[in-house]
């Protein structure tokens, strides 16, 4: 166990000093970006950075002055010192990379009230000078040593970070025709309208268009030159929408204020539908806090209770969906609560059955592995302190759920216990649907709207080939 200690008044000697290195890394700058609140772009953006008088990302200048006071509190005088006064200069700036020494050193001793002054000096990796300043404290008189407290370790997240990464890959693919499915209120109109506007979807608005319009008033967006279908209610949107997909008008759909069984049911007619050979499926995909790339979860709002031939199209219509997004070969884990095969467990024989389909060629395009208790797929030391040898565990692109209560519940998790983003999309159909709950925001709106642009491309880039 490490400790800290102080020097106490009486100990102290003019002379003394004590010193501690670190070496500036963008975490630092995070960190205290996000304990001052002080996001000068000089600090946090690196393109306003370049441009700026430095032409480089650098550090709080209270930064280095921080570091000062660790070494005041916690080496020289140590625990139980208290600050009085701090005078700092700044003479360089301290860049990401650069390894910064700060040394204090006792420069006099009042003993009426037991003030000490200490130089205060900080020098970069060449011996420059970077801070240079003086410290008033009081000094302590009784002796301290307590063990080191052990810091927490912390993990930053940029919310929806690789959503943006999502939106930012169609910034080279044609906008494609979207049927808006009665977008009646602010947040699914608002999201439609601003997928527009970044050049992922040309939306053709379906709904009453009275109630269309005083939405867009609402919320201060214009309509020009946009496409309104006007029907009477929500049950009319839907089975317009479909018509106007069968019709080849429109390359996907995407959810406004409507139920998806409402949505839904004029999608799986199948005389009117937009049906394929394929089950039709829903895959979220999350962008989870401290796992190093986007999840996807399915099925977790469609199929129920889903058979083995279900699931063959569940896993099939994810992977599918993952190649899309850019991962040539996705990774599956097939979830069940343990896992070894056990005939009582029926998750279990359907991982395994999966896997061997796999296998002999009846699911493609990616690697699978199951059954996998959840902790085993997305954990690599849970993996391998449980013996098990995996490509996917502990490094899975995709979630296969045994069936939808035991989806909706990680999936909800995620969202509400770990701060994950989560962005919705229907397969299986003959276009790509759009479904986020209507809880969502813009971000997570955009984000599925990209997922099924993206999809589009690809499937198209598939069939020409």
């Amino acid at each position: 166990m490490q400790f800290i200690e102080n020097k106490t008044f009486d100990e102290l000697r003019i002379g003394d000093s004590a010193e501690l290195t670190r070496k500036l890394t963008t975490q630092d700058i995070e960190l205290f970006a996000v304990m001052s609140g002080d996001v000068n772009p000089s600090h946090v953006d690196e393109a306003f950075a370049k441009s700026d008088i430095f032409h480089k990302v650098i550090a709080h200048g209270m930064w280095g002055g921080a570091l000062v006071s660790a070494v005041l509190g916690t080496e020289l005088p140590g625990p139980g010192t208290v600050y009085l006064n701090q005078n700092l200069s700044f003479l360089r700036p301290v860049g990401l990379g650069d390894t910064v020494t700060v040394r204090v050193t006792v420069k006099d001793k009042a003993s009426e009230h037991h003030h000490v002054t200490l130089d205060c000096l900080c020098l970069n990796q060449s011996g420059e000078t970077v801070i240079e300043g003086e410290a008033v404290v009081i000094a302590p008189t009784q002796k301290v040593r307590r063990p080191r407290v052990v810091l927490p370790e912390v993990h930053l997240h940029e919310r929806a970070a690789r959503f943006q990464d999502l939106i930012h890959a169609t910034a080279s693919l044609p906008a494609v025709p979207t049927a808006v499915v009665h977008p009646c209120d602010p947040l699914s109109l608002q999201g439609a309208l601003e997928a527009a506007s970044q050049g992922i979807i040309i939306p053709v608005l379906i709904g009453p268009r009275s109630k269309i319009e005083a939405i867009a008033q609402e919320i201060g967006r214009p309509l020009t030159d946009i496409r309104i279908v006007d029907v009477p209610h929500s049950h009319a949107a839907a089975e317009k929408a479909v018509a106007l997909a069968r019709a080849g008008e429109v390359g996907m759909l995407m959810k406004g204020k409507i139920h998806t069984d409402e949505l839904l049911a004029p999608v799986v007619d199948r005389k009117t539908g937009l049906r394929t050979e394929r089950r039709i499926t829903h895959v979220f995909t999350l962008d989870v806090p401290n796992y190093p790339k986007p999840l996807m979860i399915s099925d977790a709002a469609i199929n129920i209770f889903p058979d083995l031939a279900a699931k063959r199209d569940i896993v099939q219509n994810a992977i599918e969906l993952g190649q899309a997004l850019g991962v040539a070969c996705p990774k599956v884990a097939v979830l069940s609560a343990v896992e070894t095969v056990t005939p009582s467990i029926p998750s279990t024989v359907d991982a395994a059955a999966l896997c061997k389909m796999a296998a002999r060629g009846q699911i493609t395009g990616g690697v699978l592995d199951g059954p996998l208790a959840f902790d085993n797929a997305i954990s690599r030391s849970a993996a391998q302190t449980k013996g098990i040898v995996s490509d996917v565990g502990g490094d899975a692109d995709i979630l296969i759920v045994p069936d939808l209560e035991a989806g909706n519940m990680i999936a909800k998790q995620l969202i509400y216990l770990a701060g994950a983003d989560a962005a919705g999309l229907v397969l299986g159909a003959r276009i790509p649907i759009v479904l986020t709950s209507r809880s969502d925001g813009v971000m997570s709106r955009l984000a599925s709207a990209a997922m099924a642009q993206l999809f589009v491309h690809r499937r198209a880039a598939d069939i020409s080939l």
